[in-house]
């Protein structure tokens, strides 16, 4: 028995030590606190980080580039001091850090410059997972790094963070598992107050490229900051961050396309089970349209099975709530009046002889590519909204039969009418949404190029 026990107990500890083999080694970065090899002496001179500021809980372990509110921003001076790092990394004696700094970016050295003025000071709000960079012996070195929040960065126009700014290391995406992690407080990385790993943030790019960025006031957080992506807080626009912004009606689109309009609203998209594909089918919100929310605030997007293609009307949409003037989407074949993209009747059709006109034929279904040809029944009492057919023109005689008792749907006819053609076999799809123009409000995610080169000049930037 003692031996059994030995045995079981001694696979016990293999099997312990292989799963903690299979976690991935994160190194914690606290703020404030020096790194042991950095590309630059972290002095103060570059850049200093909020060491005061406790890591938000986040709404998703992933989040988008373009999610509001996922950075903060400060009206303090020599957050990240860009000019000094463009002045150092382009500075003849620093040419070999220079050559590995560009190596990890991606670009050649001659670009640096150029490259560096098109990133934004942000600070971090969350715990941050990145591959940070160290430089030792001439090389830069990748270790797996969770950033505490308060730390600055340098964000681009994906909403990526790409230099950590008291030292100026080079930052890429992290790329493993955030759910297999171990992370490591050691050098003089203490465990700081706040932290949770289930708050750890994993940053994805934006679906479309940033002009601005909607941030955080950390001093004040009632009021938010749209910063243009390339500057520094010279050309900052406060707005509330109180104000709240109806949920728009998001069934239809692609996920990205609903990521987007619930970012120029000032809301943030969530999600469960891992990133969706961008091209996703949305199929509902919860909460559903026009319930109204604080800037920040998530909506969760359920999507379609893998299969269904974009713009399909869902089979349930949980977003039962009424779409509001903020919705630019209210006019597609979710919203409960007739759309005024085709010919519309406003009194029901009777039984008497077709002519060559749009004809009502059969009741609506939620079916209507089932490709049945037009038998020639009653018709009912209900006026439809389809496009005029374009077939030839019926010479049925009048009928005095009983109307048919029309199909019933999963969804309530009200809710969802059919803007197919009975006669069409394709599948119906979504009409196209029109975006709105953004407002003075936050406007973090609008599409866009990057924003113009900041100035040469060598004024301070906030973050």
């Amino acid at each position: 028995m003692v031996r059994r026990l030995a045995v079981l107990l001694a696979a016990a500890v293999i099997l312990s030590g292989c799963t903690e083999q299979r976690l991935f080694a994160v190194r914690a970065v606290a703020a404030g606190v020096p790194s042991l090899a950095p590309f630059f002496e972290e002095d103060g001179s570059l850049g200093t980080d909020e060491t005061k500021l406790r890591p938000e809980q986040a709404h998703s372990g992933l989040q988008q580039g373009n999610t509001p509110g996922l950075y903060g921003g400060t009206q303090k001076p020599k957050v990240c001091d860009v000019d000094r790092l463009k002045d150092f990394l382009t500075d003849p004696r620093n040419r070999q850090k220079a050559r590995e700094w560009a190596r990890i970016v991606g670009i050649e050295p001659d670009r640096i410059e150029g490259y560096i003025n098109d990133l934004t000071p942000v600070l971090l709000r969350h715990d941050t997972l990145v591959k940070n960079h160290d430089y030792k012996k001439g090389k830069a070195v990748a270790f797996d790094a969770l950033l505490e929040a308060g730390i600055a960065v340098l964000v681009n126009d994906q909403g990526l963070p790409a230099v950590k700014c008291s030292c100026g290391n080079p930052l890429q995406s992290f790329d493993k598992d955030p759910e297999k992690i171990s992370v490591k407080f050691e050098d003089g990385n203490k465990k700081w107050d706040g932290y949770e790993k289930s708050d750890v943030v994993t940053v994805k790019p934006a679906p479309e490229p940033l002009e601005r960025i909607a941030l955080i006031d950390v001093d004040n957080p009632d009021q938010g900051i749209n910063r243009p992506v390339g500057s520094s807080g010279e050309n900052d626009e406060p707005f509330d961050a109180t104000k709240q912004h109806a949920v728009p009606r998001v069934a239809g689109m692609t996920f990205d396309q609903a990521s987007q309009r619930l970012s120029e609203l000032g809301l943030a998209a969530a999600f469960s089970d891992g990133l969706p594909p961008g091209d996703a089918a949305v199929t509902g919100s919860d909460p559903g349209p026009g319930t109204e929310l604080r800037f920040g605030e998530a909506v969760t997007l359920s999507v379609a099975d893998d299969g269904e293609e974009p713009g399909t009307p869902p089979k349930s949409d949980p977003s039962d709530g009424p779409p509001t003037d903020d919705d630019p989407t209210s006019d597609d074949p979710t919203s409960d009046g007739p759309t005024t993209d085709g010919p519309t009747t406003d009194e029901p059709t009777t039984s008497g002889p077709t002519t060559d006109g749009p004809t009502s034929s059969d009741p609506t279904t939620d079916d209507p590519g089932t490709g049945d040809p037009d038998t020639g029944g009653p018709t009912s009492d209900e006026p439809t909204t389809d496009r005029p057919t374009t077939g030839e023109p019926t010479t049925i005689e009048p009928t005095t039969a009983v109307p048919t008792t029309p199909t019933t749907s999963s969804t309530p006819p009200t809710v969802e009418p059919t803007s197919a053609e009975p006669t069409s076999a394709e599948p119906t799809s979504a009409e196209p949404t029109r975006s709105e123009p953004v407002t003075s409000e936050p406007a973090s995610s609008a599409p866009g190029s990057s924003g113009a080169p900041a100035s040469d000049e060598s004024a301070v930037g906030a973050a």
